[in-house]
């Protein structure tokens, strides 16, 4: 007797849980790939004095160069740790999700070109890529243990690839620096001054060592800083990756508990399950415990927003993976996202076209359908005059017809089906991750408001 059996047996509820258990052997024995249950060994582990501390700096617009935008302006829980967003608006907007508005005395030059991701389960070991295109990942040979946009300026000294992540949306103008000579930050970023003394991350580092409240955390979480070592900008960034680490680790979801020998998923949701590792192919790219094969994959996704083109460039194209590998089988690839929570952190699609599920389901199927019968009214955009229009790239037919011959075949799905997956998928949420574990605090050291 294995060990879900010996709990089926311990436990109460033993039709339901054996109904579960006969479903897991049936799905295995049809060859599906049933992940295994997510278990403490998957993660990391987190130093709660550094996540209480992360949990300050997530919240706190200290971080952004005008000291208006936090990272949780983008990644809210109100809206599962995305913006509820198609593209947001960093610098120069105000509000939070789809409220957000731009500023008339100091306007966005442009919208973000990518969703904002969800961030459930970034602790995970297996996350070694970040972002939509992976232009951060782990790589052993690299003196900092990490291949990113900085290359040879990448400094040593981040935790976890988590940690390197959370440091770049600093650097951004469209996100948290501020656009050229507004501050300190944007003007060393501009300069192309990052990571040495007088840099922007050095900047930044001493704003926060300068708050008594911050520099007793930091020394409560580090001892060496205790010890009379200055707060470096990893020491920021680790304890951010400690906070979204534990806040928002998911697996204790339906699927979860099922697994573990639980109860048996509902009618529906097991007829979605059956789908999604079976003939829908959806575990294909969806696979492993966290439904994520960590690749990437040109889907035929619409393409709206200003694209991926440094400020000379007049195209609004976003090629993917590409831009990272410069090879043109990576065209349009995007990172396979993980599905924890999914039902949650709409729109979906690497510029968020989709504000409904199934739309975006019946298109990411079967990308042979095309765009033309893309309804633009999916996309959930404030209002905003910008140098480049958002339907640039969807106004071309030849850009159009590029997206669309780099895309995967697929099947069609019929409506019940459509139905069946969005059952499943709503078994992978987990509620109370959602909802977090510290919670948003009331105030921050800096004094400066948090986004509610």
């Amino acid at each position: 007797m294995n060990q879900i059996e010996r709990y089926h047996w311990r436990s109460g509820g033993f039709a339901l849980r054996f109904i579960a258990l006969l479903t897991l052997w049936a799905a295995t024995a049809a060859g599906a790939e049933i992940p295994a249950p997510i278990t403490d060994a998957d993660y990391g582990p987190v130093s709660m004095d550094e996540a209480r501390l992360g949990r300050m700096l997530f919240f706190d617009p200290i971080l952004s160069g005008n000291r208006n935008i936090s990272c949780a302006t983008c990644h809210h829980p109100r809206f599962a740790t995305s913006d509820g967003l198609s593209l947001g608006l960093g610098e120069g907007g105000f509000g939070i999700g789809p409220e957000r508005r731009p500023d008339p005395a100091n306007p966005p030059e442009q919208r973000i070109p990518r969703n904002a991701q969800a961030l459930f389960n970034l602790g995970a070991r297996e996350f070694t890529v970040m972002f939509h295109d992976g232009r951060i990942e782990v790589d052993p040979s690299r003196p900092s243990g990490l291949r990113t946009p900085l290359e040879d300026d990448m400094v040593a000294g981040f935790a976890s690839i988590l940690s390197a992540q959370t440091m770049f949306p600093v650097l951004s103008p469209d996100e948290m620096a501020g656009h050229y000579q507004e501050n300190d930050v944007s003007t060393a970023v501009r300069e192309g001054v990052i990571t040495r003394p007088g840099g922007a991350w050095d900047i930044l580092s001493k704003r926060v060592s300068a708050i008594p409240e911050y520099r007793a955390m930091f020394s409560a979480a580090y001892p060496d800083i205790a010890g009379g070592r200055p707060i470096g900008f990893t020491d920021i960034s680790n304890a951010i990756a400690a906070f979204v680490a534990f806040e928002w680790r998911s697996d204790n979801s339906p699927f979860d508990l099922m697994l573990r020998g639980g109860t048996a998923l509902a009618p529906e949701g097991q007829a979605g399950m059956d789908l999604f590792y079976g003939k829908s192919g959806c575990s294909g790219c969806h696979a492993g415990k966290f439904q994520t094969d960590h690749d990437f994959h040109a889907m035929g996704e619409p393409q709206l927003g200003p694209g991926k083109a440094e400020r000379f460039e007049r195209h609004s194209r976003d090629v993917g993976r590409m831009r990272v590998t410069n090879r043109p089988d990576d065209a349009f690839a995007f990172r396979t996202p993980s599905l924890r929570n999914v039902t949650a952190t709409g729109p979906w699609g690497h510029a968020g076209a989709w504000s409904d599920l199934a739309a975006f389901l019946r298109h990411h199927a079967d990308p042979s359908i095309g765009l033309s019968g893309y309804d633009r009214s999916l996309a959930v955009l404030p209002a905003i005059d910008l140098a480049k229009p958002d339907w640039a790239i969807l106004d071309s037919p030849d850009e159009v017809r590029v997206i669309e011959a780099a895309a995967l075949p697929g099947r069609p799905l019929s409506e019940i089906e459509v139905a069946q997956l969005i059952a499943f998928l709503g078994a992978l949420r987990d509620q109370a991750s959602i909802d977090g574990r510290l919670g948003m605090p009331e105030t921050v050291p800096s004094g400066l408001p948090v986004e509610r």
